[in-house]
């Protein structure tokens, strides 16, 4: 099987769609793992007054009919972290039918500094999706602008489906490792009919072991539960800063909830109209481009394995790729290396260049010895698989849930050949190993909800998207046309490699940032840092 598109950091969105259903047969085509969604305006809501005593304020919002009670929830906050503390807060488990029950969003927020600078509260999430935000909530807070922690409560949460909320489960630890063990080629007959198998079993384990919030994880329903949590925290405005993914799920709240859109910072963006082999295609030739200037930035250094050209050390990665796709390397703890981990290992470091250095000893070892030890240390570690054998969340399974829903692919053969072709074309060491994705979501027991558009969010206030040229991840040309998409959309660049730009050392997208969150003032053009 081929290693799910992550924009952890991650990758879509767009309008209104009919709701999603359980699938009966195996469809013709299918979403691919990723990271993108699509929003459709609330009607028909009804005016309601929401009062959140906890905060001490009033919140006028239209809330939908029958979601008065979520809305109403007053929150039980606890102590959880040096200066942190956590709360459960109930959204429904279906918007469009609240009758059929709720599920619960671990929610975990460091208080403002000064109660008397406040100016409410600001989401955070951290891309993914699959990624929790109640986790590194506390010490990324501790990063940030002296005068932003005083503005704001900052709020991490777990959307629907994702680690201490109401989860995705699929299975277990020792049957998880299995599946990574296991490697198959699906560009031959046999090979992609094993692909589909596992496929359809991990596609069975998740729907009987998760129950009906398998189909409710999409990027929408998780949208709608900002706008509860907005509510529940005491917030006219929903103040939200989104990495990666995370802007795919800002842009679909401002696209629905135009009225109570506040500040909303989203760095390292998503394009919402590209389909699902567009989106494989830049992210296969962002990657690309990062490891051929990770290749040529080794080459003058002590203990780098590569000699001669950077297209001959390219040759030598794509070598190991293939010898681990013929005969998994061996490792000290007795798992195999096999090609799908192994390009795991490869990507990790390269979505931030101050992380290339972690590849060069893993690569020396493997490549020169014939050890597969630091490669699966770092595909574990993408994993989130901790030295005991227990994975630390269940990020890798919530990531293929919310992308099955999300996203549209072409499971037809001919399709998933025709895509390889280009992914060879546009990344010629690496490409090889992003296709045939299509055949997990094929697989999946719902639909998708969503198809490829654009997002206006019309009626929003100004929202502001940061983009690196050099972002492996999310390409800038994403960063770009969401810019130009929203209504209000205003692009910041960074230049430079990387994957995200805000608190990454760069003093003039901080302060420009910051200047924002604090006062609500954008650059009259756009800038460039």
């Amino acid at each position: 099987m081929r290693p799910p598109e992550n924009t952890h950091g991650p990758d879509d969105s767009s309008g209104a769609r009919g709701r999603r259903r359980r699938r009966t047969r195996r469809a013709g085509s299918a979403l691919a793992l990723a990271v993108l969604l699509a929003a459709a305006p609330a009607g028909g809501a009804a005016a309601a007054t929401v009062a959140a005593p906890q905060q001490g304020v009033v919140v006028t919002a239209q809330v939908p009919p029958g979601l008065e009670e979520f809305y109403a929830q007053q929150l039980v906050w606890t102590a959880c972290g040096a200066a942190a503390e956590c709360a459960q807060v109930r959204v429904p488990l279906d918007h469009e039918n609240p009758a059929a029950g709720a599920i619960q969003l671990a929610v975990t927020r460091v208080v403002s500094t000064d109660p008397a600078a406040r100016q409410g509260s600001l989401l955070v999430n951290f891309g993914g999706p699959g990624g929790s935000g109640t986790a590194s909530i506390e010490p990324w807070a501790a990063g940030l602008d002296p005068r932003v922690r005083a503005a704001y409560d900052v709020v991490g949460f777990d959307p629907r489906g994702v680690g201490s909320s109401t989860a995705v489960e699929c299975i277990d630890d020792a049957a998880m490792d299995a599946m990574r063990a296991t490697s198959v080629d699906p560009d031959t007959p046999e090979g992609l009919a094993q692909a589909v198998a596992a496929a359809e079993r991990l596609a069975a384990a998740c729907a009987a072991n998760t129950g009906p919030l398998l189909g409710e994880v999409d990027t929408i329903s998780a949208a709608k539960d900002l706008d509860i949590l907005r509510a529940v925290l005491g917030d006219d405005e929903l103040h939200y800063l989104g990495y990666s993914y995370g802007t795919l799920l800002g842009a679909t709240y401002a696209d629905l909830f135009p009225a109570t859109t506040g500040r909303f910072v989203l760095d390292a963006a998503m394009d919402p109209s590209l389909d699902g082999t567009g989106t494989i295609l830049d992210q296969a030739a962002g990657f690309e481009r990062a490891l051929r200037l990770y290749v040529e930035s080794c080459l003058p250094l002590d203990g780098c394995p590569f000699e001669g050209t950077v297209d001959e050390g390219l040759a030598e990665i794509e070598a190991l790729l293939r010898q681990a796709e013929a005969q998994p390397l061996p490792t000290a703890d007795g798992r195999p290396l096999t090609v799908d981990e192994a390009l795991t290992a490869v990507i990790l470091p390269l979505y931030n260049e101050q992380n290339w250095w972690f590849l060069t000893p893993a690569l020396v070892l493997a490549l020169d010895h014939g050890d597969g030890t630091a490669l699966l240390a770092l595909a574990d570690a993408y994993h989130g698989r901790q030295p005991d054998g227990s994975y630390q969340d269940n990020g890798s399974e919530a990531n293929v849930a919310v992308n099955c829903l999300d996203r549209t692919y072409d499971a037809d053969p001919a399709a998933m050949a025709a895509v390889d072709t280009r992914l060879q074309e546009v990344a010629p060491t690496l490409g090889d190993w992003f296709s045939h994705g299509a055949v997990t979501c094929d697989a999946w027991p719902y639909e998708p909800v969503r198809e490829p558009a654009p997002i206006d969010a019309a009626g929003a206030g100004p929202i502001l998207v940061v983009g690196g040229t050099g972002d492996t991840a999310t390409p800038y040309a994403w960063s770009q046309a969401l810019a130009a998409q929203l209504e209000g959309g205003h692009l910041l660049t960074r230049v430079g490699e990387g994957h995200g730009s805000y608190l990454r050392g760069n003093r003039c997208v901080d302060e420009t940032i910051t200047t924002y969150f604090l006062e609500g003032v954008l650059p009259a053009e756009e800038r460039i840092c």
